[in-house]
């Protein structure tokens, strides 16, 4: 049985809140679903009905079947009664004429059969009732000063079980939530997971349903138009999720077991925009063909205007590839996609439409292929970095998006980050193996000619023997950054020396048995904590601090990070650095 984690995504400390409330399905929460399912509410209706009465007429061809089989089986009877009536009016002819050792008329001899059951002795039984009196039950009357001695008061009990689940359901200002996006088979889901780092604990507080196979996360403090939020500055803590299907899903974080998304970002209504869902195993082992086919598509780079797929300006038509929220205008959200377009949406703009759904403010055509991924700058809040799969890097401005910079990579684009220290330069991950860092000033402007949309990167390092499927950088550890890959191995790296100069090592490489690693993150409140996720379905929680290596190399930095951590008496995690959770889904699939 194959399963996947596609995504994972840290959350601060402090965020989500204490005691997470019970989804409530009430009746303005059916009548919200109801608007926000719109047209499909009635086509799955539509569908279950007719699931209902196909069902029925199974059953009514089963049960006249089995009428049928009753009939013959009556008839059969009926023959088998007569042919045994015949043969004993035969056996009587034929028998002799001297009367039966047992005496028929007298009915204090009973037959062999019926002496089991002593009838003849059955009115001589001693009767064992019990008292009928007016004060037979006078104990169940009793009158207890303290209702905590009457044990048919129960009041306590269900008090007692209210506090036991909020006791479980808490969430301590000491504990991260990891997201966790699971597909298995055709089932996905979103599983969050409570990490407590001073008890060296791991498990899954609650998991949330999804519609299709998740591909992105993006953790958002922002509570969108529609929902109900005292606070003045609308902080929340919601998970947006990007999937197979066109439309964004975002959820509430502080609710368990919620059955509908809390927004949808695009319109949910529409057939057209339906995409057929692949398997886990189809996903995970399609991985590198689906590279080749890429490449394929590449040999035309610059179609004409004419031979693009236009998208519609409100919403996605395909895959939601890539999330980004803007923690400089809470309120914005970037969405990039399979149909080519990068979407602008604005989560402060009440929903529009009988649906109830969001629309996105802006669409921008940047790209002639799918995009792979896009984010903002965490210091300018208009400027935005996207990646294709038309090999273009590009550097733009919502506010002008006809002008920006650009460069072609050789290889196709995985993976985007802005550099930390460095606003003006960028990371990117390539299917070919390579990391890149590239410094924005240094790009072709967008009127140039194809020929000069090159550009020598800051610097090059060769990561991975496939392609680098997952990468983050330390935002608080100058030049420490992890690497995953297809390989299955993920990897750390000095990207400086002492002197802050470009100097790239290896520090240590590490096979976490997580499979094809899909997801690297660092824990945002530890600077050497990281999670690691892929094929397997097995997220693992690895503290890097616990590695000699890494000690060696950043010690001088990671005591400028904070004096107060003792990283060099530092107590290993689980087993040799590394926790995770015992899964029954886990894949034994080696191949994955």
């Amino acid at each position: 049985m194959a399963s996947l984690i596609s995504s994972t995504v840290w959350v601060k400390r402090g965020q989500p809140a204490q005691h997470p409330k019970r989804y409530n399905l009430d009746k303005n929460e059916l009548e919200r679903v109801s608007r926000l399912a719109g047209d499909r509410l009635a086509q799955v209706k539509e569908l279950l009905d007719e699931q209902v009465e196909a069902e029925e007429e199974e059953l009514v061809d089963v049960e006249e079947m089995i009428a049928g089989e009753e009939e013959d089986e009556e008839e059969e009877d009926n023959d088998q009664k007569k042919q045994e009536n015949s043969d004993n009016e035969w056996s009587d002819q034929d028998s002799s004429s001297e009367p039966d050792k047992m005496d028929l008329d007298d009915p204090s001899k009973p037959t062999d059969e019926m002496a089991q059951y002593n009838l003849d002795d059955y009115d001589k039984e001693e009767s064992k009732g019990v008292s009928m009196g007016a004060f037979s039950n006078i104990k169940g009357l009793q009158f207890y000063q303290n209702q905590t001695d009457d044990p048919y008061v129960t009041l306590d009990d269900l008090a007692n079980d209210e506090t036991h689940e909020r006791e479980e359901l808490e969430i301590y200002p000491t504990d991260n939530l990891i997201i966790a996006a699971r597909t298995e088979d055709d089932v996905s889901q979103l599983d969050i997971y409570v990490y407590d780092q001073g008890e060296e604990n791991l498990y899954v507080h609650h998991d949330l349903l999804l519609p299709a196979m998740p591909l992105c996360l993006e953790w958002i403090d922002f509570s969108p138009a529609g929902i109900d939020c005292d606070d003045p500055t609308r902080k929340g803590s919601f998970i947006a999720v990007g999937t197979m299907d066109p439309e964004i899903e975002i959820w509430n974080l502080d609710v368990v077991d919620g059955l509908y998304p809390d927004a949808i970002l695009g319109n949910n209504n529409n057939p057209s925009s339906q995409v057929d869902q692949p398997s886990a195993e189809q996903l995970s082992d399609s991985n590198i063909q689906s590279k080749k086919n890429k490449k394929k598509k590449k040999k035309n780079n610059n179609p004409q205007p004419s031979t693009l797929n236009l998208s519609p300006a409100t919403h996605h038509t395909s895959s939601v590839l890539s999330l980004s929220h803007n923690k400089l205008a809470r309120n914005l959200l970037l969405s990039a996609s399979a149909d080519t377009t990068i979407k602008l949406w604005d989560l402060n703009q009440a929903p529009s439409g009988p649906s109830s759904t969001f629309s996105a403010i802006e669409s921008f055509q940047m790209h002639t292929d799918k995009v792979q991924s896009a984010q903002w700058n965490p210091k300018e809040a208009t400027v935005v970095l996207s990646g294709g799969w038309d090999g273009m890097l590009k550097v733009w401005d919502t506010r002008n998006s006809g002008e920006g910079v650009e460069v072609k990579v050789d290889s196709d684009v995985e993976c985007l980050r802005w550099d930390p220290f460095n606003p003006q330069a960028f990371i990117v991950t390539l299917d070919n193996g390579l990391i890149q860092s590239f410094d924005s000033r240094m790009l072709s402007q967008f009127s140039t000619t194809p020929a000069k949309k090159t550009a020598k990167p800051l610097w090059t390092l060769s990561a991975h023997d496939s392609s680098v499927s997952a990468f983050d950088i330390s935002p608080v550890i100058p030049g420490l950054l992890v690497s995953g890959g297809v390989d299955k191995m993920v990897k750390v790296w000095n990207l400086e020396d002492k002197s802050g100069s470009p100097k790239l090592s290896m520090v240590v490489s590490r096979d976490l048995g997580v499979g094809k690693v899909f997801s690297v993150g660092f824990c945002p409140d530890d600077p050497t904590t990281i999670a690691v996720a892929g094929s397997k379905a097995s997220l693992q929680i690895w503290d890097l601090a616990t590695n000699n290596g890494v000690r060696s190399v950043f010690r001088d930095r990671l005591k400028q990070f904070s004096s107060s951590l003792d990283f060099e008496n530092r107590k290993p995690i689980g087993k040799d650095g590394v926790l995770s959770v015992v899964d029954d889904l886990e894949s034994d699939d080696d191949d994955n």
